[in-house]
């Protein structure tokens, strides 16, 4: 059984373009900030489906996607998760496809989630609906802003071991 799970930032998933390949069985997704989950979704490749809604939501063809660029760059900071229907985690569902995204669904309550979700949460208020106007420039650029997120995140881990670290050994 495949146990993989990956959770990943948006601005790190952002930089990269080809699925690896040990993220290729994994056909459940969601998207989600730190309180609140959006959407989840199932597909035989669950990052081309990350990538299609996010390049969907440029042209008005994924909610969720366009909710993602309508939020920019508060955005940069949202979570992908990927999943396998395989993993132990979907014994009870014997590993169905459809079945285990019903039972994120149904644990989660995303807010773009209509379908198989009797109560979706509510978009937090501080967050702008989906149909707002998008507040980035070309995918390019996006992905220039990303970089530097990434980067400036890492220079700060980077730095914040440095501090910590005694520089004469003693």
């Amino acid at each position: 059984m495949n146990d993989q799970h990956v959770e990943i930032s948006l601005k790190k998933f952002l930089l990269i373009e080809r699925c690896p390949s040990a993220w290729k069985g994994l056909d459940l997704y969601l998207f989600r900030d730190q309180a609140v989950t959006f959407y989840v979704g199932q597909s035989y490749n669950a990052f081309a489906r990350v990538w299609e809604h996010l390049l969907g939501g440029f042209h008005g063809h994924s909610i969720v996607g366009r909710f993602v660029w309508a939020n920019w760059p508060l955005s940069m900071r949202f979570t992908i998760e990927m999943f396998s229907s395989q993993s132990a985690q979907f014994d009870a569902v014997e590993h169905d496809l459809s079945a285990a995204e019903r039972e994120l669904i149904q644990h989660w309550t995303p807010c773009f989630n209509v379908s198989l979700n009797v109560q979706p949460a509510p978009v937090p208020s501080h967050y702008r609906p989906p149909n707002a106007r998008l507040r980035c420039g070309g995918f390019n650029k996006l992905q220039r802003e990303a970089a530097r997120a990434v980067q400036a995140e890492e220079t700060e881990t980077w730095m914040r071991g440095l501090e910590g670290a005694d520089s004469w050994g003693t």
